[in-house]
């Protein structure tokens, strides 16, 4: 029987597990098929405090990761394939294991979806990006483009603006989907160039492992073309990892979950943290907030209910 299983190995996670570890909890994180969340696929991370130089996603993450273990927290490779939230303790298949806990904390994050290229895959944190936030500064002075029609690329077409000479912005239709004020932005903006009926076939140049142009397609007339841009951004949105909790956690429209009073779902015992419930800051130093947050809540159910 455990006290507290985490699902999920980002900064939600890894922070949740710090703090929980530190309470004797003694958890048991569960890794996941994406393990170190979005930061593992991240370069260089210059906006989390305490690095002014800067730092590697994945240093980050292996810095949290032994930071939770020193403290006595326990990590388990794969994915929870099954879990039974109707009654407690909770139960959980990893693999074929069988795990019981007391409470359970998801942190299982979102995952950015992506145009599925090979070259995209193998160019992500070297010019392709699907943060501007996170990315945005390294691209001063340098043409960029944005995929996208909705407001998650208008979003990120005009924070680009801040830092790009140019922001080239892809969509395959020939009109934004995004809210009205988001696209009458996008048009008044003379540094947003958008390419109407177009899709990205390829991202160049791997060999250089950094991009150089964006092969395109118009979706029209088939006619191919060159774009030389310096960074790529993907902005067709998120999909949260929360399949797994459908019928017994209370989501919005998207997946998204939902919580109240702090980190609490809709069923008692189990908290949600990172980008798992989080549809609009998506930082690692937020997430990492609510990793502590989510800890200290089932620290505080489990002394309630022992009295």
């Amino acid at each position: 029987m455990r006290n507290v299983v985490i699902i999920g190995s980002g900064c939600a996670g890894l922070t949740a597990a710090i703090y929980a570890a530190r309470a004797r909890l003694e958890p048991l994180v569960v890794r996941g098929h994406e393990a170190g969340g979005q930061l593992s696929l991240t370069t260089l991370v210059e906006n989390y405090p305490g690095f002014p130089d800067g730092v590697q996603g994945p240093e980050l993450i292996e810095r949290m990761q032994k930071q939770a273990a020193a403290f006595g927290a326990e990590f388990r490779e794969g994915d929870v394939t099954r879990v039974d939230l109707s009654r407690r303790p909770f139960t959980l298949e990893i693999g074929k294991e069988h795990v019981e806990t007391r409470t359970l904390i998801i942190a299982s994050g979102a995952s950015a979806k992506m145009l599925g290229l090979e070259s995209e895959r193998r160019l992500l944190g070297h010019g392709v990006s699907t943060c501007a936030t996170c990315d945005g500064y390294f691209f001063r002075g340098r043409e960029v483009a944005v995929v996208g029609g909705g407001d998650t690329a208008a979003e990120e077409a005009l924070f680009l603006t801040r830092y790009a000479t140019v922001v080239y912005l892809i969509h395959r239709r020939d009109q934004l989907r995004a809210s009205k004020i988001m696209a009458d932005r996008l048009m008044h903006n003379e540094k947003i160039k958008p390419i109407w009926n177009t899709v990205v076939t390829d991202v160049l140049d791997v060999a250089r492992n950094e991009v150089t142009a964006a092969k395109l397609r118009n979706v029209r007339t088939g006619e191919e073309s060159v774009l030389p841009i310096a960074g790529l951004f993907i902005g067709i949105g998120h999909q949260p990892n929360t399949d797994l909790f459908r019928g017994q956690l209370e989501m919005n429209e998207v997946g998204y979950l939902k919580t109240h009073d702090g980190t609490r779902t809709s069923v008692a015992g189990v908290f949600a943290a990172g980008d798992v419930q989080d549809h609009i800051y998506r930082q690692a130093i937020t997430a990492a907030g609510s990793g502590c947050m989510a800890a200290m809540d089932a620290e505080k159910f489990l002394e309630a209910e022992q009295g």
